[in-house]
């Protein structure tokens, strides 16, 4: 590889595996030796030559700090050493949001999850994965399922015994934990036990993978499902849920896709959100709820369900929707009839966004009317019975009826002309 085939990319990010410096290819030799500023972890730096002259920088808490002192040689010759393939997870997928692909060249060698595959049998395509470095073990949650095959990289040796205790707590007792150490190197070493029965090695490697096993005949829970409607069971609430039936057509209609935003105003416990952010791992979303029981209520039942990274604003909407990031989608729960509530929304939600507001009151149901008039969209009348026992027969029971309106923003004024009504 020559020297005009790098351009005037000044920043090389450099997969190395654990057979160290050696294992490198011509190409990444090259870049390292031109380097100025070497960096990388403490692991990764001591494979220099102990007479290699050329200052170092070792990774900090929080990377942040070290991303920026980077950015500060930008147009100078840096050399970044890092675990595997940088962009699985690592910080190739970091700088890269903040630097052109024009200024830096990626050079990865085979990622853990590769490699693990490779050792366990596993075919890549049907495997979940997830990086705990520096994130809540409760995102485990979101993957369990009868027959998964998970692969997580771990932040360090505790991260085995936490995420054995999560299995544990939510019935997978029974997985098979395997703890795959230093892939690739002469000190490589499989482990394997169930999650009920694990206790780490004294001696188990800060560098290691997780392979996790369900078996596929395992039902601990009926939390599997990522489409939207979990049972109502899966939620700790006071009564202010929205009813699975009724879950499962308003997530239709928000229609979540990965990495957008959606507002959940009045979340209640939270289901609105939390099934929004379990249809994809890049999606986001923020509960504003006033009550801190409630409030309580969804941090639990964010971490049981697998996504601990909900943000949760206390307060009282619209006041506490300013200075929110602009959302991609808005879910209205309850509160309609709160002055300036709805304008509010509609003026936050971007060009394009969703609007989905539920009502079961009469005055609520007549503001709705009045926004469907003005701003277009569609108007449903939802109405669920279940079958509930009657002395020794099944009789019907009526849930409360809910009005839906669901409505895109294609312009500030909607579908319709006019203005909406303050």
């Amino acid at each position: 590889m020559s020297n005009s085939k790098f351009g005037s990319k000044w920043l090389s990010i450099l997969g190395v595996g654990e057979e160290g410096l050696a294992a490198l290819s011509p190409g990444g030799r090259l870049l390292l030796s031109q380097a100025n500023l070497v960096v990388g972890g403490k692991r990764h730096l001591a494979m220099l030559p102990p007479e290699d002259p050329r200052p170092t920088l070792a990774w900090t808490s929080p990377i942040a700090t070290t991303v920026a002192q980077i950015l500060a040689r930008r147009g100078e010759k840096v050399a970044i050493l890092a675990s595997g393939d940088p962009m699985c997870y690592g910080i190739g997928v970091t700088l890269s949001r903040q630097l052109p692909l024009s200024e830096m060249i990626i050079l990865p060698t085979a990622s853990a999850f590769s490699l693990a595959c490779a050792r366990l049998g596993w075919a890549l395509a049907e495997v979940e994965t997830l990086s705990l470095c520096g994130r809540d073990p409760a995102l485990l949650n979101r993957l369990l399922y009868p027959g998964a095959k998970i692969l997580a990289l771990s932040a360090n040796k505790s991260t085995v015994a936490k995420v054995a205790c999560c299995l544990r707590e939510q019935g997978y007792g029974d997985s098979q934990i395997t703890v795959l150490e230093r892939m690739g190197g002469s000190q490589e070493r499989i482990s394997t036990a169930p999650a009920a029965r694990w206790t780490s090695p004294e001696d188990l490697a800060d560098l290691n993978t997780l392979a996790l096993a369900i078996p596929p005949d395992l039902h601990p829970h009926c939390r599997a499902t990522r489409t939207s409607g979990l049972p109502d069971l899966a939620y700790r609430h006071d009564g202010q849920l929205t009813k699975q039936e009724v879950r499962a057509i308003t997530l239709a209609a928000l229609n979540p896709l990965p990495g957008q935003l959606l507002w959940d105003v009045g979340a209640g416990c939270g289901s609105i959100g939390i099934e929004w952010l379990r249809c994809d791992r890049r999606s986001r979303a923020i509960a504003i709820e006033q009550q801190p029981s409630r409030q309580q209520y969804i941090a639990e039942n964010a971490i049981n369900l697998g996504v601990p990274h909900l943000e949760i604003i206390a307060g009282t909407a619209p006041l506490a929707l300013h200075n929110l990031p602009e959302p991609d989608a808005i879910f209205i729960g309850g509160g309609l009839t709160k002055p300036d509530l709805l304008e509010t929304c509609w003026k936050s939600l971007r060009i394009g966004g969703r609007l989905v507001a539920n009502a079961v009151t009469v005055e609520s149901e007549q503001l709705l009317l009045q926004w469907q008039a003005q701003v277009g969209g569609t108007l449903t009348r939802i109405s669920i019975q279940r079958a509930t026992p009657v002395g020794q027969f099944l009789g019907w029971k009526a849930m409360a009826p809910v009005t839906q309106w669901v409505v895109g923003k294609e312009t500030e004024l909607g579908h319709k002309k006019g203005h909406p009504i303050a």
